[in-house]
C-alpha cells in the first residue's frame, strides 16, 4: 500500500497547502501559506514510495544547497524537514512571474527578446557561480522571472537545485551514482562524461536555450540514451543562421561559442556572456559567425577518433568536497545490535580524534539479491531507502557533526562488500569503520563482509566487534 500523499487544505508544520502546482514521479508541489511568512510560498514533497534513488538523493542535495543561497536570482528558503521526519518537505518563496517554458509555444523569438532573456539568465548564473554553485540543470522549466510593476520580465530566478554542485559541500550525486544526471537536450559534454564541478557547464546549457529561442529547434535534438547525448562531443549542431537567416552573425557567434565542446573555448564566465548579449557591438566575430553548415565528416571522424584515444575522466567526487579526509562508516541495519552500534560509534569517535577535520560518510547497503535481498518498501509502502536514511541520521546524531561534515548514503547492490568497496574506491575514502557480522547462518552462507572489505579496501579498515558477543 502506497503512503498517502499530502493534499490541498492540509496543514503540515504550520504550512497550509493550497492549490497543487505540479505533480511528477519525483515530487508533489503545492502553493502554501504560513502565519509567520507573508510572502507567497511553495512547498515541495518528495514521493517516498518509489525505488528510484536519484530523486531521493537530489532532494537531499536541494535541502543542503538552497538554504545557503542568497540574492534575487534564487527563491528564498523558508523551511524544511528531512527524511527523519514523518513528512519530508522543502518550503521556499513562490516566484509569481512567468516561466520561460511558456515562451516555447511562440518560438522562434525576435533577436531582441532572445538577447534580453539570455542576458538576465546569464546574470543569474553569474550570481550563482559567485556563491560556488553550478546549477547543472539549466533549461526553460527551471528559469522564472520576477514580476515588475510595468508587467515586464524582472530578474531571472533559477529554481530546482537537486542536481546542483556546491563547491563547499559534499556532492552526493557524484558519490552515489556512476551515470551522469541532467536533462539530456541541455546537458553539457562535460556532464555527459561525468564532470560536475565546472560552472562553464551552465554556459553550455544556456547556449542550448539561446539556440532554441532563436531558431525554434534544439541543437542536439531530444536524445533518449546516454550514447546519443555523448554525440555532441564530436558532432556540432547546424549553425543557427542556416535554420533561421534572421539570426544576426554576432548572435550566432555568441551561441556557437557557448556550445563549444571544450569549456576553455566558451566565455570565461557568465558575466562576460551577459555583457556580450547586452552589447552586441562589443562581440568579436570569428569564423563561427560566418559558419554556414556543420563540420564535414572528416573533421567529425577525427574528433571521434581523438576522443576514443583520450582516457575518460576518473569517476571521483569533486575535489572541493574532498579537501578533508573521508571516513566511511558502514552500518548493517538488518542485524546490528545496540551493543555493536555503540561500539562502532565509539570507534568512529577515536578515528575522528586522529583525523581532525575529517568528513564522515555513513553508509548502508540495500541488497537486491533474489534470496537475500531487502524489501524495497515497508508495510505502509514507504521506501526502504528513506527508512534507512532516517536510521542512519538517528544513529549519527550523538556525534554532533555539522552539516557538510557528515553525509548519509544508501547504496544498492547484490553484494554489500562490493558496494562498499566501489564507494571507497570511487570517492577516495581514507578510512573505513564497520562492524563484524555476528556468527550466524547468514555469515556461514555469505561469508564475512568485513573480512572481504578489509582484504580488498584501498585504505585502512577498522573492524569493530561488540564485547558481549564473545567473538
Amino acid at each position: 500500500m502506497a503512503p498517502r500523499r499530502p493534499r490541498q487544505g492540509e496543514t503540515i508544520d504550520g504550512f497550509t497547502l493550497g492549490t497543487p502546482m505540479r505533480e511528477s514521479g519525483m515530487a508533489s508541489v503545492f502553493e502554501a501559506t504560513h502565519p509567520d511568512h507573508q510572502i507567497p510560498l511553495v512547498i515541495k514533497f518528495p514521493h517516498l514510495e518509489g525505488t528510484d534513488a536519484a530523486h531521493i538523493v537530489s532532494f537531499e542535495m536541494e535541502q543542503m544547497i538552497l538554504p545557503r543561497l542568497t540574492g534575487p536570482h534564487v527563491p528564498r528558503f523558508v523551511g524544511a524537514a528531512g527524511f527523519e521526519a514523518p513528512q519530508p518537505y522543502l518550503a521556499m518563496e513562490r516566484i509569481t512571474g512567468p516561466n520561460l517554458e511558456s515562451c516555447l509555444r511562440h518560438l522562434p523569438l525576435a533577436t531582441e527578446e532572445v538577447t534580453a532573456v539570455g542576458a538576465k539568465v546569464a546574470l543569474a548564473l553569474a550570481a550563482l557561480h559567485r556563491q560556488r554553485v553550478s546549477h547543472l540543470d539549466v533549461k526553460p522549466a527551471n528559469i522564472l522571472f520576477r514580476e515588475t510593476p510595468d508587467g515586464l520580465r524582472g530578474d531571472a530566478v533559477l529554481i530546482d537545485y537537486g542536481l546542483a554542485h556546491h563547491g563547499r559541500l559534499p556532492d552526493l550525486i557524484a558519490e552515489e551514482f556512476r551515470l551522469p544526471y541532467g536533462s539530456a537536450p541541455y546537458m553539457s559534454p562535460g556532464q555527459a562524461m561525468g564532470r560536475r564541478d565546472d560552472p562553464r557547464s551552465d554556459l553550455f546549457s544556456l547556449g542550448v536555450v539561446l539556440y532554441q529561442l532563436a531558431t525554434g529547434q534544439l541543437p542536439f535534438g531530444e536524445p533518449l540514451h546516454l550514447a546519443a547525448v555523448r554525440r555532441r562531443l564530436w558532432r556540432d549542431p547546424h549553425p543557427p543562421r542556416r535554420l533561421r537567416p534572421e539570426v544576426p552573425p554576432w548572435l550566432q557567434e555568441i551561441i556557437l561559442r557557448c556550445l563549444e565542446v571544450e569549456p576553455s573555448r566558451r566565455h570565461p564566465n557568465a558575466a562576460q556572456l551577459a555583457f556580450e548579449l547586452r552589447n552586441p557591438e562589443a562581440v568579436r566575430l570569428t569564423p563561427r559567425a560566418a559558419k554556414a553548415r556543420r563540420d564535414g565528416w572528416l573533421t567529425v571522424l577525427e574528433r571521434r577518433v581523438n576522443l576514443d584515444r583520450t582516457p575518460g575522466p576518473r569517476r571521483l567526487a569533486a575535489p572541493t568536497a574532498h579537501s578533508a579526509p573521508i571516513i566511511a562508516v558502514a552500518l548493517d541495519m538488518r542485524e546490528g545490535s545496540p551493543a555493536l552500534s555503540e561500539a562502532i560509534l565509539a570507534s568512529l569517535r577515536n578515528v575522528l580524534l586522529s583525523l581532525p577535520g575529517a568528513r564522515v560518510a555513513c553508509l548502508n547497503v540495500l541488497l537486491d539479491g533474489f534470496i537475500t535481498g531487502d524489501t524495497p518498501h515497508d508495510d505502509q509502502g514507504r521506501s526502504a531507502r528513506v527508512q534507512r536514511l532516517a536510521e542512519l541520521r538517528h544513529w549519527a546524531a550523538p556525534l554532533g557533526l555539522e552539516e557538510g561534515r557528515i553525509t548519509f548514503h544508501v547504496l544498492e547492490g547484490s553484494s554489500a562488500a562490493d558496494a562498499l568497496l566501489e564507494y571507497a574506491e570511487a570517492n577516495g575514502v581514507d578510512h573505513v569503520v564497520m562492524g563484524a557480522r555476528a556468527n550466524s547462518m547468514l555469515r556461514t552462507v555469505l561469508g564475512s563482509v568485513s573480512g572481504e572489505v578489509a582484504g580488498r579496501a584501498p585504505c585502512s579498515v577498522t573492524v569493530v566487534r561488540a564485547r558481549e558477543t564473545g567473538a
